[in-house]
């Protein structure tokens, strides 16, 4: 494939809190053929010590409305994504959605029609594909390290027993745990295993004070494994962040991929050993000691690199359309399970 050239993509970020600031403007800034032109947001002294080769603007329409910008990535409150990102479309630009991708799955299923109608690249941001221990566990079954994978058990826990005043932990469209770190497990349980069958769902607040969902357990049954997603505001433990067993084995992994927290700690992404993690995958079989399996590093940039090569070579997307209306499939059946207490079919 042809190198990136001379002449960068300029990307419009829309919204500088905690999404825009970590996951996406360092990114946009250090891969090659990508530059960060404008950001839109009230933040004008922070991005402009970060970034201060961005422009700021108040508006995110003064920002899309921009001749200069091919791509836009909105990474603003939930409820914002399908009106930006449909707007950004009609005024011809490519879009980048920060995840969830919408706050229901009929938006969703409207900003795909306006990507197919406008023949803009569309995709959602989903970098946990590019974590260190998806990665590894995606080769491992690749391998047939285990045989026949039976149960899939994929966990994000933290020890967070304060409730914040902030958007995602108040009601209110698209807040609360399971718009938040659901669309990442469900993402990586449908890479390796495609949809399923059926979803079940429990989707409730736990800590005191809470008033959206800060804990969910979901089972995805197929016909021949069943997959648990869960997560917690209050776990003070550590548990495996997956656990995969088959005919032949069980894969262990422990501990996060580390690029969050060089990310929060300021680094800039690229750096001297990026995405390395330490912590490796543990292969048990019956009667044998247990196998150390080193995981690739994460990297989180590869997004913006096919994103990249998307727009200027025709590549695939980094996370397709119908990926993603797949993700939003399971998430609403999530919150349709959990309302009702029954099983909801998919296929």
């Amino acid at each position: 494939m042809t190198s990136p050239g001379s002449d960068p993509i300029r990307g419009a970020l829309l919204g500088f809190g905690f999404a825009g600031r970590i996951f996406h403007a360092p990114f946009i800034a250090t891969t090659r053929g990508l530059r960060l032109h404008v950001v839109a947001s009230t933040r004008h002294q922070e991005i402009a010590k970060a970034h201060p080769e961005a422009r700021v603007v108040a508006s995110p329409m003064e920002a899309i409305a921009d001749d200069d910008v091919e791509l836009v990535v909105v990474a603003t409150p939930n409820d914002l994504h399908a009106p930006l990102a449909e707007a950004a479309m009609l005024a011809g630009k490519h879009v980048v959605v920060d995840k969830p991708f919408t706050v229901t799955l009929e938006e969703a299923r409207r900003v795909v029609a306006t990507a197919h109608a406008t023949g803009r690249v569309l995709s959602v941001f989903q970098n946990r594909r590019f974590d260190s221990d998806h990665q590894g566990v995606q080769e491992a079954l690749r391998s047939g390290a285990v045989g026949e994978v039976v149960e899939y058990r994929s966990e994000i826990a933290r020890w967070r027993p304060e409730v914040r005043d902030r958007w995602r932990e108040r009601p209110g469209p698209g807040a609360g745990l399971w718009y938040d770190l659901g669309p990442h497990v469900i993402d990586q349980a449908l890479q390796l295993f495609g949809l399923p069958v059926a979803v079940h769902a429990t989707v409730r607040p736990l800590r005191p004070g809470a008033t959206v969902d800060d804990w969910f357990c979901a089972r995805l049954s197929y016909p021949s494994r069943e997959i648990f997603l869960t997560s917690s505001m209050l776990a003070a433990d550590a548990p495996p962040r997956v656990l995969v067993r088959g005919t032949t084995g069980s894969l262990v992994k422990r501990g996060m991929d580390p690029q969050e927290a060089r990310l929060l700690a300021g680094e800039r992404p690229g750096g001297e050993h990026w995405g390395q993690d330490v912590e490796p995958l543990q292969l048990l079989r019956d009667g044998e000691a247990p196998v150390a399996v080193q995981v690739p590093a994460g990297d989180y940039g590869r997004f913006y690199a096919l994103m990249r090569d998307a727009i200027r070579y025709g590549a695939p997307p980094p996370v397709t359309p119908e990926e993603a209306l797949h993700v939003m499939t399971i998430l609403h059946a999530g919150l349709e399970s959990s309302s009702s207490g029954r099983e909801v079919r998919i296929v």
